[in-house]
């Protein structure tokens, strides 16, 4: 059985790629960043989801708040007010670019070829690292900056929900059997592990479900 690298976030999106990528045929190693996020919750939820879909699970710290730049990493405020212009301030500084050299590498010393993340070009927040044309340029430089990609073990970068709105997600994850409460999206949960119902990632999650007609299985403050 072929391997599969998955950036798993511990989020709806992630959790979707993870059962896609079993449902291709794939063995899954999940790959979760612990970068100082602090939406902690989502790790918990990674882990319960890595329990059930993969066959290897890595937490690698790697602690962005030494960078800065983002309401993720820092004290910023998350914005509670919807999707306003320009890129928001929880843009975590080339995220995806970090995270997908880091799997890029896990993958090359794995034997892996294959390479799963939950981006997505439709419903999201304007994020750059989510457009189709950067998963198409690391995908083309996977394949000049690796020995594997030199030798002709040519590396695919998957995004299979790029062109899905959130609706479409939450409905593949109900086709693919997958309990949607055991994901996180929530930016700014309360201490609890509530989500806070009022951050882009929340307003998005809602609205998918809505959208989809699916009972949403979130626990909003």
């Amino acid at each position: 059985m072929k391997t599969a690298v998955v950036l798993l976030s511990g989020g709806l999106d992630s959790m979707v790629c993870a059962g896609l990528a079993r449902e291709a045929g794939f063995s899954v190693t999940a790959l979760t960043i612990d970068y100082g996020q602090r939406h902690r919750v989502e790790l918990d939820a990674a882990r319960t989801i890595a329990a059930r879909l993969a066959d290897r699970h890595i937490v690698l710290p790697m602690d962005l708040r030494a960078f800065g730049g983002s309401a993720l990493t820092s004290d910023v405020d998350v914005p509670k007010e919807g999707v306003g212009e320009g890129i928001p301030v929880t843009y975590v500084p080339a995220r995806n670019t970090i995270f997908l050299s880091l799997a890029l590498g896990l993958a090359e010393a794995s034997g892996a070829r294959d390479i799963y993340i939950g981006v997505n070009a439709l419903d999201y927040s304007g994020y750059p690292d989510c457009r189709p044309e950067f998963v198409a340029e690391f995908e083309r430089l996977a394949n000049v900056a690796t020995k594997a990609g030199v030798e002709g073990g040519r590396f695919t970068i998957h995004s299979p929900l790029q062109e899905m709105t959130k609706a479409d997600i939450a409905r593949e994850a109900e086709r693919l059997g997958l309990d949607a409460a055991l994901s996180h999206s929530c930016y700014d949960p309360l201490p609890d592990g509530r989500a806070c119902g009022r951050c882009d990632a929340c307003r998005l999650r809602a609205k998918g479900f809505a959208d989809a007609g699916i009972k949403d299985p979130t626990a909003y403050a």
